[in-house]
């Protein structure tokens, strides 16, 4: 978990399959401060636990409250999350531009709640009235009702990359790449291949055609292995192409033979 990170309020939920989904996605953005406000079934409800998949601590150490305005008591700005922001007159952003309000309000050493309402009708006037702001998910107007879970993982998401906006390290050490000297031994040997292959036709566009290919490897950058595995694979190439000719050539010279014209 983050230092310091936004709490997850829900108020008035009835699932227990949807709490436990919730939990599950602020695992995975770093987040661990769950409140429910008069959760329809109670609290605890045993069938919240599978829906989170493993990410317990959540649910686990999840504050239940009575009433909305004591699981906002100790914050500092509250977010309220709506499709529909109603007749308030407060301002209305989207979950990228909320978050960078979350993200300077904690920065300031500020605490900070994302309120979601319950499944069913989300949040009312009264609950939206208690909250400084609105962030509604552009969604299509077609169609604007999101699963719970879902509506907590675009905020989560958003919110962390904030803290985290470079993408994740690549699978593996990069390999340096090749000297230019290898590069170039590898763009000699093809081109003497392509050469004797006859590639470059007609004779006047061998310096574009030679160009392109040097500009199509340049952008791989490629690394000191990848240049040897090319060079063994054109001179697989070469070789099979020479064995192809001189089977040709023995076929020939036995033609030749048979019809009496000498080997």
């Amino acid at each position: 978990m983050i230092a310091a990170s936004p709490c997850i309020i829900l108020n008035e939920p009835q699932m227990a399959e949807n709490i436990g989904a919730v939990a599950r996605v602020m695992a995975n953005f770093g987040l661990a401060d769950l409140r429910l406000v008069r959760p329809r079934d109670g609290w605890p409800q045993l069938r919240a636990w599978p829906s989170a998949s493993g990410a317990d601590w959540p649910l686990d150490n999840a504050r239940v409250f009575e009433r909305l305005e004591d699981a906002i008591g100790d914050l500092t700005l509250v977010l309220a999350t709506t499709a529909r922001p109603r007749e308030a007159t407060l301002p209305v952003a989207t979950p990228r531009e909320a978050a960078g309000q979350v993200n300077a309000a904690l920065g300031q050493g500020g605490t900070v709640g994302l309120l979601f309402g319950g499944e069913r009708a989300g949040l009312g006037a009264d609950d939206i009235a208690l909250c400084q702001a609105i962030v509604t998910i552009p969604i299509d107007p077609k169609f604007h009702s999101l699963n719970l879970a879902q509506a907590v993982a675009i905020n989560a998401y958003e919110w962390r990359l904030t803290q985290d906006a470079a993408p994740p390290p690549r699978f593996g050490e990069a390999p340096a790449p090749a000297m230019q000297a290898a590069v170039q031994g590898f763009h000699d040997q093809l081109e003497a291949e392509l050469d004797a292959a006859g590639f470059f036709h007609p004779p006047e566009k061998r310096p574009s055609m030679v160009r392109n290919l040097r500009v199509a490897f340049g952008r791989a950058n490629l690394s000191d292995q990848e240049v040897r595995t090319l060079r063994g694979v054109v001179t697989a190439l070469s070789k099979g192409r020479g064995r192809v000719l001189a089977k040709l050539a023995a076929a020939n010279a036995q033609v030749r033979r048979a019809e009496g014209g000498g080997p």
